[in-house]
């Protein structure tokens, strides 16, 4: 199955290099088309505003970066350049739930394999750098340049960064996939109470009756949840709370606030993966140790794995990791909130039913009614947004 999938996600890798010039990964590019608003099931990282006057760049806390400005959608090409536009999009979207449906796969089978999550979340974040850093030595992107005011005000944000990451990698090894992924989703309940608290921010009542079937239908699948564990829940929320957290920290730090050169998503993402990295190298040491090396090396004694195909799984997990954030932009860059919305509620729905079948972890009737309310009402929640703003 390993083999399989390397294949696969190495093939579809290959196809979206060639079919999207460099260019085509920087904000601002031709070839990406801007919408107007916010329909992110959670809340976003704003990147600074000196970017581009009208335009606004973010990254996806639920994976993934986004790009809108204060215009509506851009005038649709002609009929010819629309079904390129049209079948671009496909692949974009189909890669970015392949990469995304890899990633939790092949993550799962390394943390049941060695149960070192910190250890594991920080080789995935690590080799995030393996691919940015190359674009930028080659000029291939534009490298950011950022002063030490700059890495000081980008230094909480990274933080929040790194429990988004850690949280739902342990939550991952502690429990189901699909639980994992069910309570991910009560993240905009997060999002509201901090912008409530901390900004002050008070969103119309349709928005708040929308986190009541996200509340309800979490409290369902926990209490019916077959594989249910406390670290597993408190885990997948330290990932809410952090993601929800960022997207205020960046709100309050960085609106309107001139940060470095060449800070555009990508390099916002690129420049947290570092840090993030960083963080992460300490507090792995503090708490598992190099038990992993040891872990390592008994796996493969005991013929479980070879080398090649322990380090294999370890590398395409963070591969995967990476690359669905990337591919991420090129595909919700292209579309409308309203697709927006509906392809992230999509998304979440497919990996669950991936991680269901490809580890043959029942669900409960109780599970599977609790987390369809769930993820129902995280696009009901998206849409409402989207609706407020727009008044």
């Amino acid at each position: 199955m390993l083999f399989t999938m390397k294949k696969t996600v190495a093939l579809l890798a290959i196809a979206a290099t060639v079919s999207t010039s460099a260019s085509a990964f920087v904000p601002g590019s031709s070839s990406i088309k801007t919408f107007s608003g916010s329909a992110a099931a959670s809340k976003t990282l704003p990147v600074a505003s000196n970017l581009n006057p009208s335009t606004s760049l973010a990254v996806s806390t639920n994976g993934g970066a986004r790009k809108s400005t204060a215009k509506s959608i851009e005038e649709e090409p002609a009929s010819g350049g629309a079904l390129v536009e049209t079948l671009q999009t496909g692949v974009y979207f189909a890669l970015w739930y392949l990469f995304n449906i890899g990633y939790n796969i092949y993550n799962k089978q390394a943390l049941n394999a060695m149960a070192y999550p910190w250890t594991i979340a920080t080789i995935q974040m690590a080799t995030g750098i393996a691919y940015f850093l190359p674009l930028w030595l080659l000029g291939i992107r534009k490298a950011p340049k950022l002063s030490v005011a700059d890495l000081k005000t980008l230094f909480p944000i990274a933080l929040c960064h790194t429990g988004v990451h850690v949280g739902a990698v342990i939550a991952l090894g502690a429990g189901a996939v699909s639980f994992a992924h069910i309570v991910k989703a009560s993240e905009p309940v997060v999002t509201c109470a901090l912008n409530a608290l901390l900004l002050g921010q008070i969103l119309p009542l349709p928005v708040y009756l929308t986190l009541l079937p996200i509340i309800g239908g979490v409290a369902i699948a926990s209490m019916k949840e077959l594989s249910f564990t406390f670290l597993a829940l408190a885990s997948a929320m330290l990932s809410n709370v952090s993601s929800a957290a960022r997207g205020v920290l960046s709100k309050k730090t960085m609106s309107g606030k001139k940060i470095g050169e060449n800070l555009d998503a990508q390099n916002l993402y690129a420049v947290l993966t570092a840090m993030s990295t960083v963080i992460l190298i300490p507090l792995m040491l503090a708490i598992e140790g190099t038990g992993f090396f040891p872990a390592f090396k008994g796996l493969v004694a005991a013929g479980d794995f070879t080398n090649k195909s322990l380090a294999t799984l370890l590398a395409l997990g963070g591969a995967t990791y990476y690359a669905y954030n990337e591919v991420a932009f090129l595909a919700l860059g292209k579309v409308n909130p309203v697709t927006h919305a509906v392809g992230n509620t999509i998304k979440r729905v497919v990996i669950i039913v991936a991680s269901v079948i490809a580890f043959k972890t029942p669900m409960s009737t109780g599970s599977i009614i609790g987390s369809s309310i769930a993820i129902f009402g995280t696009l009901l929640y998206s849409l409402a947004m989207n609706a407020s703003k727009k008044k």
